[in-house]
């Protein structure tokens, strides 16, 4: 099963961990990546820490934790490739549409896309890529 079919049909938990330049780390709740091809992924950021730690480091790491109990899910490694700032392909990304949509708050939206480096199971050692 390749990436895009695995999130379309997967629920569960996202985190993204990100770092900024001196390695101080933040994690993040985000929801399912949108996945652009085999070899890219992309999410939807607000100017948060996670946003800004990219800036000076583009390496990241997106765990998935699936619904249903147990330990499965997948471990992304991530390194940022480019972003595009209120890209009206955001609209078009977004999974839901509300009537109070933070697209139209006003405040800058990035789409920032990213390399898939590898992928592992969420636990263990073994790599899926």
């Amino acid at each position: 099963m390749d990436l895009k079919e695995y999130f379309e049909s997967a629920h569960g938990l996202g985190l993204l961990a990100t770092s900024d330049s001196n390695g101080d780390v933040d994690i993040a709740v985000y929801s399912r990546p949108h996945i652009i091809d085999a070899d890219t992924l992309a999410f939807i950021m607000a100017d948060r820490r996670s946003h800004r730690n990219l800036q000076t480091n583009p390496k990241a790491a997106y765990l998935f934790i699936e619904e249903g109990g147990g330990y499965t899910g997948k471990r992304i490694y991530l390194k940022k490739t480019g972003e595009d700032k209120n890209s009206p392909f955001i609209s078009e990304l977004r999974r839901k549409k509300r009537a109070d949509s933070a697209d139209d708050d006003g405040k800058d939206r990035f789409l920032v896309y990213f390399e898939i480096t590898s992928i592992r199971p969420l636990t263990g050692d073994a790599e899926k890529q």
